[in-house]
């Protein structure tokens, strides 16, 4: 997609040789209206699904998630990392490793909010490593629903996650796959 392509060259931030950061427009501060193109783009290649539900990790990948259910008109569900007093006890759970952070989470997902009818499709912020996409496929194997898809808005294509998804035989769509970071710059796949 390169309206996202043109807004990474132009806001992203390249850290060492792995992190792009990008909170300026997608995961801290949020561009609402870049939000709503790539929702639009992103449903194109899953409207031939049948969706019932969203499913994201907390917390970077809940505005493009809102954003699908709202497009879908289907609820949005997102996995939580933190226990709380106040969650049903009655979840499923999946392990994710942060590549950001350098750390494991265990993620929850009620099990009043995902049923073996659901048709689910996966939406992230980014895509490194796989784990997160396989933390929530874990929990949606758990429930018996289906996973339809999966939905990121960038890739790190230079990392196996794409590659081990799609390798299990999951759809997977980037709006945009980084190929490397060269001299602090982005290096698009074409």
């Amino acid at each position: 997609m390169q309206l996202l392509k043109d807004r990474i060259l132009k806001d992203g931030r390249v850290i060492g040789n792995d992190i792009l950061k990008v909170d300026s427009f997608l995961n801290h501060q949020i561009d609402m209206k870049l939000m709503g193109a790539m929702g639009l783009e992103l449903k194109k290649h899953f409207e031939d699904r049948k969706v019932t539900k969203i499913l994201t990790v907390e917390s970077s990948g809940i505005p493009i998630a809102c954003v699908m259910g709202y497009l879908f008109e289907v609820p949005v569900v997102f996995a939580k990392k933190v226990e709380a007093r106040n969650m049903d006890l009655d979840v499923y759970e999946g392990e994710v490793y942060s590549f950001t952070k350098c750390r494991s989470y265990i993620i929850r997902v009620s099990k009043r909010y995902l049923l073996n009818t659901d048709h689910v499709l996966i939406v992230d912020d980014f895509l490194a490593n796989g784990k997160a996409v396989l933390g929530m496929k874990d929990i949606i194997d758990q429930s018996g629903a289906i996973l339809e898809g999966v939905g990121i808005v960038i890739e790190k294509g230079f990392q196996d996650g794409s590659k081990l998804l799609r390798e299990a035989g999951i759809k997977v769509v980037s709006l945009a796959v980084i190929d490397s970071f060269q001299n602090g710059k982005v290096v698009f796949r074409d």
